[in-house]
C-alpha cells in the first residue's frame, strides 16, 4: 500500500508552543494541560489563571492545516453562536483576542470552547431518544435560517466519488484487491446517486454533520447538548438521525425502534420528510468509503497507524469490498417508501419489545 506523506504539520505543538498560543489568543492558562482523543485535529483541556466567560477550563482545539479555510472554519463558529443565541445548547466558542473566535499563532489556528461535563447518552432509553430528537429539530430549526456559503454539501454522491479518486489515484488499494473494491465503490456511488436523484425537491439544511453518540454529552439536569461542530456540512436532515443508531435499520429492530422513538420527539418540534428515510444506506455506505479515504490521507500523521494498526491490510480492504457489497443489497430500490409503523414500535420499545 502507498501510503500519504508524513505529515509533520503538528509537528511544533509541544506544551509551551500551545501555552503561547492560548496567551496570543488572550488566555493565560496556568500550565494543567490534559490532551483529548481527537485525531482530526489536535484538542486538549487547559486550565486557565483568569476565568474567561465565567469559566476557568477551555478546549482549545487547533485545526489541522490544509483541512477547512478560515472561512470555513469562522462560517462553523457562526453557526454556533446562532445555535446558542436559540438557546439550543450547543459548545460555541468564546471570543478571543481582537473579536475573533479564530486565533492564528505562527503558522497554526485555534479556537477555545468552554468546558462542558457529561457523558454519553443511554441511546436504549426511548425518553432520552425522545429530547435528542426535539434537540435536533431545534438545531435544524436554526439551520434552516440560511445556506451556508463555505461548507461542504452532502446531497449527491460527489463526497463519495471524490474519496474513491483519491484512493485509487493514490493507489492505496492493495493491487491484487483494488479492482474488486473499484467495481463494488463505483457501483455504490451509482446507488448513492440515484438515490438523491429520486428526490428532486429534497429540501437541504445546516446540519451537525457528525451526529454520533460521541458528540452528544448528557447530564442529569440539562439533559442533552452537542459538541463539535467540525464536520457541519449541508444536506438533509436525516444525516444527523442515523449516526445514533446501533445499525441498519432493515436489519435491526434495535435501530427501528430506535429511530422511531428518534422521530417521535423530532416530528413534537418540526415535520420530517418521510421520504428522507430512502437515504439512510446512502449515507451510510457514502461514510463508509469516505472513512476509507480519510484514514489514508491521514496516515502520515504519526496518530494514525498507532489508533488504527488493522487500516491497510489486505483483510481490512477484502473486508470492505464485503460491506459495500452489502450495502449495494441494502440501496437497492424498494416498491414503495419506507414507511414507520410508529405509534406501535414505540409501545413495544417503552415495554418488553425492546432488548
Amino acid at each position: 500500500m502507498h501510503h500519504a506523506p508524513p505529515d509533520l504539520s503538528f509537528g511544533d505543538l509541544t506544551p509551551e508552543f500551545m501555552l503561547d498560543a492560548l496567551e496570543a489568543a488572550g488566555l493565560r492558562a496556568d500550565g494543567r494541560m490534559l490532551q483529548l482523543n481527537s485525531f482530526e485535529n489536535r484538542v486538549l483541556l487547559a486550565h486557565l489563571e483568569d476565568p474567561h466567560d465565567g469559566c476557568n477550563v477551555g478546549i482549545a482545539k487547533f485545526y489541522r492545516p490544509g483541512r477547512w479555510s478560515d472561512a470555513q472554519i469562522l462560517e462553523e463558529h457562526g453557526f454556533a453562536a446562532e445555535l446558542a443565541a436559540a438557546e439550543v445548547p450547543v459548545a460555541a466558542p468564546w471570543t478571543l483576542t481582537g473579536g475573533a473566535t479564530l486565533c492564528h499563532h505562527q503558522g497554526q489556528r485555534l479556537a477555545v470552547t468552554p468546558r462542558q461535563g457529561g457523558r454519553g447518552p443511554e441511546l436504549e432509553d426511548p425518553e432520552v431518544l425522545r429530547w435528542i430528537g426535539r434537540l435536533l429539530a431545534r438545531l435544524h430549526g436554526v439551520g434552516r435560517a440560511r445556506p451556508f456559503a463555505e461548507r461542504l454539501t452532502w446531497a449527491s454522491a460527489a463526497p463519495a466519488q471524490a474519496a474513491r479518486d483519491w484512493l485509487i489515484g493514490h493507489d492505496a488499494i492493495p493491487p491484487e484487491i483494488a479492482p474488486g473494491w473499484d467495481d463494488a465503490a463505483r457501483r455504490c456511488i451509482a446507488a448513492i446517486q440515484a438515490a438523491f436523484d429520486s428526490l428532486p425537491d429534497l429540501r437541504l439544511t445546516r446540519l451537525h454533520g457528525d451526529c454520533h453518540p460521541g458528540n452528544i454529552l448528557w447530564t442529569p439536569d440539562r439533559g442533552p447538548h452537542f459538541v463539535d461542530l467540525d464536520d457541519a456540512v449541508m444536506g438533509p436532515v436525516v444525516q444527523d438521525l442515523w449516526m445514533l443508531l446501533p445499525g441498519p435499520i432493515h436489519a435491526s429492530d434495535a435501530s427501528r425502534l430506535q429511530l422511531n422513538a428518534v422521530l417521535d420527539g423530532y416530528e413534537q418540534i418540526a415535520e420530517f420528510d418521510d421520504r428522507e428515510l430512502r437515504l439512510i444506506e446512502p449515507l451510510r455506505t457514502m461514510r463508509m468509503i469516505h472513512h476509507s479515504a480519510w484514514l489514508a490521507r491521514r496516515w502520515g500523521d504519526p496518530a494514525f497507524p498507532l489508533a488504527f494498526p488493522w487500516f491497510g491490510t489486505s483483510n481490512y480492504w477484502l473486508d470492505q469490498v464485503a460491506k459495500l457489497r452489502e450495502q449495494l443489497e441494502a440501496m437497492k430500490p424498494k416498491d414503495a417508501p419506507p414507511t414507520m409503523a410508529r405509534d406501535e414500535d414505540i409501545v413495544n420499545f417503552d415495554g418488553d419489545g425492546f432488548s
